[in-house]
């Protein structure tokens, strides 16, 4: 594919036409130079922001059809009245255009596009291959490590469930390579059954292996091969009048058989499909994602797409497929709820990316019908759940709006709290709520830089917060366009929450009359006598301060976001705090790096081990040259 970077084009500023008539005009000029070919289409607005991005089998024919005032979508007009320019990308098949389509609308999220907002990674069991003891645990991230993975599962819950029960079935070693290596006795995973203890020589080799390959065929779906080859391993036990063995299977059937009662899905064959539901209401979509692998369920979670009311159910799904599996193979089976008009096509775009044939396909009867109508039903529960959430939050937001005079309830809320011990390791903290509720994504700290503040100045710090935070806003987004056009860019809070008193909040009011912010809602929130919560009081620059009554369910609202940024806050602290603990001096010096830094440390015992030890000492310690050994010593006895 080739961007060709000729194919931008500008519109002339003050045109008389209207707002459509001015985007229509942008497009008609595109149309002059553009291929008929297959591609990728980028529609910008006035600020260079994505406001759209399209795939076309036919880029002519397609932007063709925007210009047209008639028989579009209000969706569509507002899109194309706000365009300014056009960027195109011409790709070899409509294929490679779907691929690209999907790629840029993640990392653009552009305004009109239908986004998967949820993007997390899911978490894998893998079976290490790089150990003569394999260890089986929980992975989350590139499947880099040599080794089989199993999943994804759903959530970290999920997983760690799955392997709470799966040791007792399996008792592998779930401990790291170096606990492994160093230990001398077996540990409590050994005690409680969870473990055979490889470590300590407690399991022949030839028998770990077998336990390891049979966990393999389980996570296979071979469960019902092993029943009967563990069934015939503990009669034969028992016929030997080893009684001992006989209880360890006859348990790890029992373990066995606890896992499968758990499993709702009776579909011989069944190797690989996720199932994906999408139902809509009051204008926004919950998709279900099923994992189904090797006949057992790996667990479902649900995505809450950011789309207009316009975008029907199999549309939405579609947009979803795409930017779902951008970043991850997809299974050899997809089941969807919807028909999609692509399906073809999404598929044969899947096929290629996860290097195996994919086949979307919307089942109509019989046991897969029922899973699809199982995931259906569970999307229809999750929306209406969020929707009551979403209900609850408003209110809150409204009455947030009422408790401090402002016009409108707040679609951005900003709590700042700082946290230090005597002055050491400041941090501060920002996070950050809305209409849906707590956006953790959105939480930032910031690492206090301004050596001249004095030990334990709450004031400066957040002066300093406050001031890195607004001005690179105002870099950034100096006309305040809103979250609808901001794109990937920070947003304007209507609401500042400062944790603190009439101290707190005068340091904040200074920052903004210095950089003339004049439209955002500053409060200082602090508790009241002897620090109890409920007798908070609120202080809003030029009024008096005042309470909420103890039972106001705003009250309440407002301490969650208060005890947020304080638990964010003393969080980051502990984190910064630990680091610097665990900082030894010895990372200080060059060219030590970790191999060289563990031999010092098991010659020596400690950094102060090293610091006392002689120059000779220091040179007979493996890896450490004549040179080296030279700046170690003089890196400690510099003064001398």
């Amino acid at each position: 594919m080739q961007e060709n970077p000729s194919k931008t084009i500008e519109s002339s500023p003050g045109s008389p036409e209207s707002s459509f008539r001015r985007g229509a005009a942008v497009i008609k000029k595109a149309l002059r130079t553009l291929p008929s070919g297959p591609g990728v289409y980028r529609m910008l607005d006035a600020a260079g922001q994505v406001l759209y991005v399209g795939k076309a089998k036919n880029l002519k024919k397609r932007v063709s059809s925007y210009i047209k005032i008639t028989g579009q979508s209000s969706r569509i007009l507002r899109m194309v009245s706000l365009t300014r320019s056009m960027e195109f990308v011409s790709t070899h098949t409509e294929v490679e255009a779907l691929l690209l389509e999907a790629n840029l609308i993640k990392n653009l999220k552009p305004r009109y596009n239908i986004i998967l907002r949820d993007d997390k990674s899911f978490p894998y069991i893998l079976i290490t291959g790089d150990h003569d003891w394999p260890q089986i645990t929980k992975h989350r991230g590139a499947r880099s490590r040599k080794g089989e993975y199993y999943g994804p599962f759903a959530s970290a819950g999920a997983v760690n469930e799955t392997l709470a029960t799966f040791q007792r079935l399996f008792p592998l070693r779930s401990c790291s390579d170096s606990e492994f290596q160093n230990r001398s006795r077996p540990c409590l995973q050994y005690q409680i059954k969870r473990c055979s203890g490889p470590c300590v020589n407690l399991i022949s080799r030839e028998d770990y292996l077998t336990v390891v390959d049979e966990a393999r065929a389980f996570l296979s779906g071979k469960s019902h091969y092993l029943q009967e080859r563990l069934a015939g391993r503990m009669q034969k036990a028992s016929d030997e009048l080893d009684f001992e063995q006989a209880a360890v299977l006859r348990d790890r059937l029992k373990a066995m058989a606890h896992i499968q009662s758990k499993q709702v899905i009776n579909l011989p064959g069944l190797e690989e499909v996720d199932v994906i539901a999408a139902h809509q209401e009051g204008g926004q979509t919950c998709v279900q994602v099923f994992f189904l692998r090797s006949g057992q369920n790996f667990g479902n979670r649900a995505h809450y797409p950011s789309h207009t009311k316009e975008d029907e159910p199999a549309d939405v799904l579609a947009a979803f497929i795409g930017q779902f599996y951008d970043s991850r193979p997809a299974p050899k089976r997809i089941w969807t709820s919807h028909e999609l008009e692509d399906s073809d096509l999404i598929a044969e775009a899947l096929s290629i990316a996860a290097g195996h044939a994919v086949k979307i396909e919307t089942p109509k009867r019989g046991p897969k019908k029922e899973m699809l109508d199982h995931a259906i039903f569970n999307a229809k529960g999750a929306l209406a759940r969020r929707m009551a959430e979403n209900a609850t939050q408003r209110k809150h937001l409204e009455g947030v709006a009422a408790v401090f005079g402002m016009d409108e309830a707040p679609t951005r809320i900003e709590v700042y709290d700082n946290s230090h011990i005597s002055g050491t390791h400041m941090v501060g903290a920002m996070v950050v709520a809305g209409p849906d509720g707590l956006e953790k994504k959105a939480y930032r700290k910031f690492n206090i830089k301004n050596e001249a503040l004095a030990p334990g100045d709450d004031y400066g710090m957040m002066r300093e917060v406050l001031t890195r935070r607004f001005s690179r806003l105002q870099k950034e987004d100096p006309e305040k366009a809103g979250p609808e056009t901001s794109g990937s860019r920070e947003q304007w809070p209507d609401l500042i929450l400062i944790d603190g008193g009439a101290g707190q909040l005068s340091a904040a009011k200074e920052v903004f009359d210095a950089l003339e912010i004049k439209d955002v809602a500053l409060v200082g929130i602090a508790k009241g006598p002897d620090r109890n919560a409920g007798r908070e009081r609120f202080f809003i620059p030029g009024k008096a301060p005042f309470s909420l009554p103890e039972k106001d369910p705003t009250l309440y609202f407002l301490q969650r976001l208060r005890d947020e940024v304080h638990h964010f806050a003393i969080t980051t602290h502990r984190a910064k705090r630990s680091r610097a603990i665990s900082r030894s001096p010895l990372d200080e010096i060059p060219g030590i790096g970790s191999k060289r830094k563990k031999a010092l440390l098991n010659r020596f015992g400690s950094a102060k081990g090293v610091e006392q030890a002689a120059l000779s000492d220091l040179q007979a310690v493996d890896g450490i040259s004549t040179a080296l050994a030279e700046t170690i010593y003089q890196f400690f006895h510099e003064e001398s």
